[in-house]
């Protein structure tokens, strides 16, 4: 489980803490009241305890500190006098995760409430590509070029009428027309997804209320059109909590059973598909989980993509979806 921000304050305070070599080597009650105090709230011993024990061994948290205790003392310390948990290098996926989190926040420099903290930003992406650029020329680490968020510039306007209840017009070029159709929507909420942002709101040209979702890089042209809808309560964690990905049908959910091969059942295992994965099986023959969703789009990508290394055991129909996909592949290979 990933930790709280109180957690890793705390492991910051500890280790500030057994670093200090001007002060003698602290006791279990020393730390409490040393990261008591630097949180200005009252810490538990059995929390501490607990926290020396995540640093030296959580796998999740990668420090692996060299914290040794001396019972003769009954002080804690450092093994390594020159190790501190501010030391341990960022793996690529973090790296990787900072590098789309800054490439979105300049994108978006005109926001009133990113423009506040637009030097701290600055100065974190410049630091970010200095280090990218030296672990590059080192042969450690390659990355791609950061996207570009088609259509991210409409993000500040599109919140505005979200908060505003204020209905869109918008021409929206979909992939399979071969001219824009133009939309008067009521705006809910945004999202993004592998990379692209999405806008769910319901088309007033649509009867019945049927959700719609549009993607903003084939939103051709956005206009205000200064009307108003009534507020909608729209959950968007109920709405998405059957669906992988972004598209949401009227279906009803359904119980799905996959099949994995030994060794890509483990990257199952360590990136669950979605919230819903349990373990049916996992032995040396296969990795058997069980989802609750809905059969869209996106979830037949992700099967189609593991490509002989998952097999659909229920429901029948999506089994034979992807059978005749992959029937379909084999054709094009003569």
């Amino acid at each position: 489980m990933p930790k709280n921000k109180d957690a890793l304050s705390r492991y910051r305070w500890i280790d500030e803490r057994l670093r200090n070599k001007r002060l003698p080597r602290p006791a279990l009650e020393d730390l409490v009241e040393f990261v008591s105090g630097k949180l200005d709230k009252s810490i538990g011993v059995r929390t501490i305890q607990k926290d020396l024990e995540d640093m030296r061994n959580d796998p999740e948290l990668n420090y692996f500190a060299p914290i040794k205790y001396d019972r003769s003392t009954r002080a804690y310390t450092y093994e390594d006098d020159g190790y501190s948990i501010n030391n341990n290098p960022i793996d690529e996926a973090d790296l990787q995760g900072l590098e789309v989190a800054i490439g979105i926040l300049e994108q978006f420099r005109s926001v009133p409430v990113i423009q506040r903290f637009e030097d701290t930003i600055l100065k974190i992406a410049a630091s970010l590509k200095m280090n990218r650029k030296e672990l590059e020329n080192q042969g450690l680490i390659r990355f791609s070029l950061g996207n570009q968020y088609k259509g991210a510039e409409m993000i500040p306007e599109i919140v505005d009428a979200i908060k505003q209840l204020e209905v869109i017009r918008i021409a929206y070029q979909s992939f399979d027309r071969n001219e824009p159709k133009e939309h008067w929507v009521e705006p809910y909420h945004l999202r993004e997804y592998n990379h692209r942002f999405y806008l769910i709101g319901k088309s007033q040209k649509v009867k019945g209320g049927t959700m719609l979702t549009f993607a903003l890089d084939r939103i051709v042209q956005l206009w205000p059109t200064n009307q108003h809808f009534d507020e909608k309560n729209f959950d968007d964690a109920s709405y998405f909590r059957h669906a992988i990905g972004i598209t949401v049908s009227e279906e009803e959910p359904e119980d799905i059973v996959l099949s994995y091969t030994p060794l890509q059942g483990k990257y199952v295992k360590t990136q669950p598909l979605h919230s819903s994965q349990v373990i049916l099986k996992d032995d040396e023959q296969e990795c058997r989980i069980g989802l609750r969703l809905v059969v869209n789009h996106e979830l037949i990508m992700l099967l189609l993509a593991a490509g002989g290394r998952v097999k659909v055991m229920q429901p029948a129909h999506l089994a034979a979806r992807i059978k005749k996909e992959a029937e379909e592949m084999l054709r094009r290979y003569p």
